[in-house]
């Protein structure tokens, strides 16, 4: 009996020293300080970016407080329950992070991969609004990119398709990281590849068929409001291999996500990496940044995901400029998501 005791309070005693180290769950207090004379959020760059404003905005506890944490991203959410914006700190270790760009695709650019004429589509579907993307990109997301990288863990891009045999002798991707030499070959094949195919699709139909009972479901059968396919866009458009836009300045250390390759793989890198928060920029903000291999939606499941929402475009249809779209598709994710902005994302000074 005494035996069974002694055993039963090393086995206890032994159970406590291994559970030891491990982080334990902390209790959050979710307090609510009202914020006075809040200014209105993302208004760096109102060009791209039709600033938040809400009535009621709320100052909460930090939800990441890492121990030695030399990042620093301040964040906000929407409740409706809570009947206004909640604000908060966070205090992240750039060793843990990663920044990841989605869909930098180099439509009309250098490259030479270019929209289809006379009426093909795109990106963000028409030539001009492309020319819109890529200025945004070189102006915020880039510099963005340049700030951060060497401290974050990595920074990486998604493109469409598979581990291609062109680009991955260009671009770093989970398997290998490709030579100088490789990726000089590389780069001359890839612009060889994208001169050689015929942009040229049909143009707009001139003539229609419709019935008398449903003509305006008749018209637009016919005549949608975005085709992408082989009419507009010449057979095998989408098949061509999608470099990163020359508008990212990339270094040989970044690494390319393709998205055929699904998202477990892009989980499995970003752990075996240590990373546990991810920084989300690209493209476009209410289309694959949040449902592709790289969305947050994928990510969200796995790690600490703030949305930097300025270097971010949503699609523009029927607009001149992306503000309001952008604004709407963020304003929505921020029901779930940590929202925050390229202001918002500072280092310690000794590394800025």
């Amino acid at each position: 009996m005494r035996a069974s005791i002694i055993f039963l309070l090393l086995l206890r005693l032994l159970t406590k020293s291994v559970g030891a180290d491990e982080p334990q769950p902390r209790t959050y207090q979710n307090q609510l300080r009202r914020i006075e004379n809040a200014k209105p959020l993302l208004a760096d760059y109102p060009e791209y970016f039709e600033p938040i404003q809400e009535e009621a905005h709320f100052e909460a506890a930090a939800i990441v407080n890492d121990e030695g944490a030399d990042l620093h991203v301040r964040a906000w959410r929407f409740s409706y329950n809570a009947r206004g914006i909640i604000e908060m700190p966070n205090h992240l270790r750039a060793a843990e992070t990663a920044v990841i760009m989605v869909h930098p695709w180099a439509i009309d650019d250098e490259w030479g991969w270019r929209s289809p004429q006379p009426n093909g589509v795109a990106d963000f579907c028409t030539p001009t609004k492309n020319a819109v993307a890529a200025t945004h990109t070189k102006e915020v997301v880039d510099p963005f990119l340049k700030r951060l990288r060497g401290k974050a863990a990595c920074v990486m891009y998604s493109l469409p398709g598979p581990a291609d045999p062109v680009r991955t002798k260009i671009y770093r991707s989970f398997s290998r990281v490709p030579t100088a030499v490789e990726r000089e070959a590389g780069e001359k094949e890839l612009r060889q590849v994208l001169a050689d195919f015929d942009y040229t699709g049909e143009p707009l139909p001139e003539t229609l068929t419709l019935g008398n009972e449903t003509p305006v479901i008749d018209y637009f059968k016919q005549f949608p409001g975005l085709d992408s396919g082989a009419r507009f866009n010449h057979e095998g458009f989408w098949n061509l291999p999608i470099p990163v836009c020359t508008s990212v300045s990339v270094d040989p250390q970044d690494v390319v996500i393709y998205d055929a390759e699904g998202y477990a793989p892009l989980r499995e890198f970003l752990k075996k990496n240590g990373v546990r928060h991810v920084l989300l920029t690209g493209y476009a903000t209410d289309m694959c940044y949040c449902r592709t291999t790289a969305g947050y939606e994928n990510l969200s499941k796995d790690f600490n995901v703030f949305l930097v929402a300025d270097a971010s475009l949503a699609t523009f249809p029927s607009n001149t400029s992306p503000r309001f779209a952008v604004n709407a598709a963020i304003s929505f994710a921020a029901l779930n998501q940590l929202i925050t902005q390229v202001s918002w994302v500072t280092l310690e000074p000794e590394q800025k």
